[in-house]
């Protein structure tokens, strides 16, 4: 998903991947999403910006897709006065050449272009490149565009539009994906997701960037268009960040946001996740588990999972329940859109609100 917040001064993004357009946190008339509504729309108001958008471009051996890639840039439809800064994590490849090829052309329609980089041995990864480019940025928001990828020419138009209207969030749009089909399902969720579940179901790729925005009191909102051309290959940066770590990260977050307010929860899903999920909590939160749930007889007829890895004695046995008997808040550990629609009409039968008496954690 695309986006737009206020952060805080200083703020600065950590993971990589997906892409941003963002309040500049290098510019002192940046206030944070707590800050008061007044304080919010004077510091809106003062015009010590030279750009109204920085469009940050990290590069790693990125010459196969950046002529599409600054097409796109060159090809906005935006009004207002942008520039683009290009940090290079250490390119092998023909990239800073055709950066520079295309960089007259840019400042020929009053694109400022800002390149800079390194040349040592290893790249330092690309949250390294955007926080450096974002350094030397001097708009009013950042827009984060990642080299393999390509904008609609109103992409940086319309989540600007919105920004100045949601002036605590982190603006999104709807993707589209090359190759064709590649990532079907992924795509059809983040693309059907409600402005709601933006928070409650959202898994951006940068992960600690969206929950650091949560943290200082941002929101989420998407402008309902698809405008980035968003590509799946095997050298995307997606790649780079350690399953386990996205999932500590995500099970650290959902117990400080979640489950802190919660004094008992049940988790759907008695199969492999659930208990992965089970395993993976604090002490104190494995004690608030009174149940998994499920709708897999053997699974239910086994009455009970047994935590074996507890150096508890006697080790804790947590009861299995069909669904319709088990007790809410749930977390749930399905996927969704895998069943034929079963897993959702179950969901559905029980008038559950999302958000108050379910997560989804999946």
């Amino acid at each position: 998903m695309s986006a737009i917040c206020v952060s805080g001064r200083g703020k600065r993004t950590e993971s990589g991947g997906e892409d941003f357009v963002v309040c500049n946190p290098t510019k002192q008339s940046c206030v944070s999403p707590s800050g008061s509504s007044d304080q919010r729309r004077l510091d809106y108001e003062r015009e010590d910006y030279l750009n109204d958008v920085s469009i940050i471009l990290p590069v790693y051996n990125a010459a196969r897709w950046l002529d599409e890639c600054l097409q796109s840039v060159l090809e906005q439809d935006f009004q207002g006065s942008m520039e683009l800064l290009v940090f290079n994590d250490a390119s092998k490849d023909d990239s800073m050449n055709i950066i520079r090829k295309w960089r007259t052309k840019l400042e020929d329609r009053s694109i400022h272009v800002v390149i800079d980089g390194h040349e040592s041995s290893h790249p330092k990864g690309v949250g390294f490149a955007k926080n450096r480019a974002v350094e030397q940025s001097s708009g009013r928001f950042l827009c984060f565009l990642d080299a393999d990828d390509a904008m609609m020419p109103q992409r940086v138009r319309l989540q600007y539009e919105a920004a100045l209207v949601h002036t605590n969030c982190i603006i999104g749009c709807q993707v589209m994906r090359e190759p064709e089909g590649s990532t079907e399902r992924y795509t059809r969720w983040i693309n059907g997701l409600t402005q709601e579940q933006l928070v409650t179901q959202g898994v951006p790729e940068d992960l600690l960037f969206f929950y650091e925005n949560l943290r200082k009191g941002g929101g989420m909102f998407r402008v309902d268009h698809c405008l980035l051309l968003y590509r799946y290959h095997s050298e995307a940066a997606t790649h780079a960040v350690l399953e386990e770590t996205i999932w500590k990260n995500r099970v650290r977050f959902l117990e400080e946001r979640v489950l802190s307010l919660w004094p008992s929860f049940t988790i759907w899903n008695a199969g492999k996740q659930g208990r992965k999920l089970y395993r993976s909590l604090s002490s104190k939160n494995q004690k608030k588990v009174v149940s998994f749930c499920d709708v897999d007889r053997s699974k239910i007829t086994k009455g009970f999972y047994t935590y074996q890895e507890s150096k508890d004695k006697p080790k804790p046995k947590i009861p299995i329940y069909h669904f319709t008997e088990a007790k809410p808040p749930f977390i749930i550990c399905v996927k969704l859109d895998l069943t034929g629609g079963g897993f959702e009409e179950n969901l559905s039968s029980l008038k559950l609100k999302e958000g108050v008496d379910y997560y989804h954690f999946s």
